[in-house]
């Protein structure tokens, strides 16, 4: 079944600039589509459209009939005064209705004995069970514990949180209204690595269709199947992953510069060709013209194809001083915290030369604070902090900020890099600021433009120790490998806050994770750092299965087996006993179908008794393999 169709759909902002111009493709109930391009090429401006936010200018775009679709963008207006409770809550507003519409109909049946409103009753109370009314505070609290909303958070007013906080509670909020098309528009931008397998993890569960705009390259090989690229307003299509895209899209531009340096050699030919008849032309062959006019023809209906290009490369790298010695950074007995918040406490770290440590941990343990204290924007509770006499800092904060704002990019990176103004176009056109972008003030930029006109500036600097805080934080994949490549060919110290795992993995040679107030210092790279990991978690599984089956210091049980045959007998009939309630709570459940009050109460003595029948059988079982060993 085809859940989302778009047919030649045009739009555009600016008369005669078209973001969209004849985009067509469609996606099936039940894909997993990731859509991919640079920023700015219309990707946010295709769901706004979806959802009816925007309108279009040309083609159609159809959405099967009756299907819920939700979207995760940019942050909705709750009325004032909403806790992320609140918020939390507007996800079960169907539910709500027909909790309401119960109690009513509930009060009503009390004095009328119209056969019609138990029909209704009946009716609407299994579609409240079917919908997961019974079970909706159960689901809201996996879902914030997967997204680590604590108990404290949603406690808070929305219009408090951070911008992080906030997207975090809006896709929370997002999946409790058990959609059919989840548009995610760049879901893990805000999400620390823990959230993000938990996305993945419920993803991978999601019956309903997902598209997906995503510049976490391990994000989309582990959660799409199917790529869409919008290229010039239009579509590409690639049957795969990211890893699968990537690879095709190089040998599809490839093939068509073959094939353009192909046409180009056979046009040149001709040209060569039709040349020549026209010199002989003029010596007064006639025909030889006519046939050098059909030859031009000829060459011009040839000429099809435009020179395929690629995204530029990134032309500088970043200045490195020399480096003397092993020493680069000594901790000793490093504190810090803000107010009752004790963020770490008596860390002891040691950096020497030539290292590139990944420092990992969930939002808020202290990484950027560890951090600052590296670069001495804050000073440390207690402890110390030794650098190394050679080194030279440089450092890319997680969210950037000029001196002067109101000064052009041209003007920020003449004053600052004491440079000429070619050659600060220059260096802008490398982080790909051109034209008419170098005239804009700084103040309007994006925080991705403001992290790579920062990177631009760091890039001519002499240094020796490299600081990154969530470098690829709001870049396009492009901007993000033009980061890895200067990143790639620099020898100096590097220590960098990520969740980005496919920069992890590509660079970290040592992981500091940042957990409890502790680090836990992992010397390898992020994949033995995972499979270690994996391995204590299994290591760690099976301790107490195999202690029970040993047992080989348990003292002898007062009474022997008599006592213990009798223990036996009784968990029995106490399980007997319990599932006799049971089967009585399903008659009475039954008979006060018309009862709402009364089925709320019998529902919630089933759920408490059937807890107490799965510990009963615990004890059970326990007692009887007590038995059989004292026996054996």
């Amino acid at each position: 079944m085809i859940e989302i169709s778009v047919s030649g759909l045009v739009k555009e902002f600016e008369v005669g600039s078209r973001i969209l111009d004849g985009l067509t493709f469609q996606v099936d109930t039940g894909e997993r589509v990731g859509l991919l391009g640079k920023n700015g090429s219309g990707k946010t401006t295709l769901f706004r459209i979806l959802t009816g936010e925007v309108d279009w200018d040309e083609g159609e775009v159809m959405l099967a009939p009756g299907r819920r679709l939700g979207l995760i963008s940019q942050i909705p207006v709750y009325p004032a005064g909403y806790t992320v409770e609140d918020v939390l809550d507007t996800a079960f507003a169907r539910l709500h209705q027909m909790e309401q519409e119960l109690e009513e109909l509930a009060i009503r049946m009390s004095e009328d004995t119209d056969p019609a409103l138990l029909r209704r009753y009946d009716s609407l109370t299994a579609a409240f069970e079917a919908g997961g009314g019974y079970d909706a505070q159960t689901q809201k609290n996996k879902v914030c514990n997967g997204l680590s909303i604590p108990q404290a958070m949603r406690q808070q007013q929305f219009d408090d949180l951070s911008g992080g906080e906030k997207t975090r509670v809006n896709l929370a909020r997002l999946i409790l209204e058990d959609t059919d098309v989840l548009l995610l528009d760049e879901p893990t931008n805000h999400l620390d690595l823990h959230a993000v397998e938990w996305l993945e993890e419920y993803l991978s569960r999601f019956k309903g269709t997902v598209l997906a705009i995503s510049h976490d390259r391990y994000f989309l090989d582990r959660v799409v199947n199917r790529v869409i690229e919008i290229q010039d307003g239009k579509a590409e299509f690639y049957e795969g992953n990211y890893t699968f895209y990537a690879v095709e899209k190089e040998r599809r531009y490839e093939e068509k510069l073959r094939q353009y340096e192909k046409e180009q050699a056979k046009i040149q030919q001709l040209e060569k060709s039709a040349e020549q008849l026209r010199v002989w032309a003029y010596s007064g062959m006639d025909k030889t013209f006519r046939r050098a006019k059909s030859m031009e023809k000829r060459i011009e209906r040839m000429r099809t194809m435009d020179k395929p290009t690629r995204d530029r490369k990134l032309e500088v790298g970043f200045g490195q001083r020399e480096f003397h010695g092993d020493e680069v950074l000594t901790a000793k007995g490093l504190s810090k915290g803000y107010g009752d918040k004790n963020l770490f406490h008596d860390l002891d770290l040691e950096i020497i030369g030539g290292e590139r440590i990944g420092l990992i941990g969930d939002n808020g343990t202290g990484k950027s604070t560890l951090i600052k204290l590296i670069t001495g924007e804050e000073q440390p509770d207690s402890g110390k902090l030794r650098m190394g006499p050679t080194v030279k800092i440089g450092y890319l904060p997680q969210v950037v900020s000029f001196d002067h704002p109101e000064r052009t990019l041209v003007d920020t990176m003449i004053y600052d890099q004491d440079c000429t103004a070619q050659t600060a176009r220059n260096r802008l056109a490398a982080f790909n600021f051109r034209g008419e972008d170098v005239f804009k003030q700084v103040s309007v930029l994006s925080g991705g433009e403001r992290s790579r006109l920062r990177l631009c500036m760091l890039m001519d600097e002499k240094i020796n120790f490299l600081i990154l805080d969530e470098p690829t934080n709001h870049l396009d994949i492009a901007s993000r490998e033009w980061i890895e490549e200067a990143v790639e060919d620099y020898d100096g110290v590097l220590l960098f806050v990520s969740h980005d795992r496919y920069f992890i993995d590509r660079f970290a040679t040592r992981i500091w994770e940042l957990e409890d107030g502790v680090i836990t210092d992992f010397r390898g790279d992020y994949r033995q750092y995972l499979a270690a990991k994996a391995k204590c978690a299994q290591a760690v599984e099976p301790v107490v299965p195999e202690q029970k089956e040993k047992k080989p210091d348990k003292p002898k049980r007062p009474g022997g087996t008599k006592n213990l045959e009798k223990e036996v007998a009784a968990a029995e009939r106490a399980v007997a006993k319990a599932e006799e309630r049971m089967f009585e709570l399903t008659e009475q459940i039954e008979q006060a179908a018309s009862d709402y009050l009364k089925l709320q109460e019998l529902y919630e003595q089933r759920e408490a008794l059937e807890e107490e029948i799965l510990k009963l059988y615990g004890d059970w079982e326990r007692l009887s393999a007590e038995l059989e060993e004292a026996k054996g």
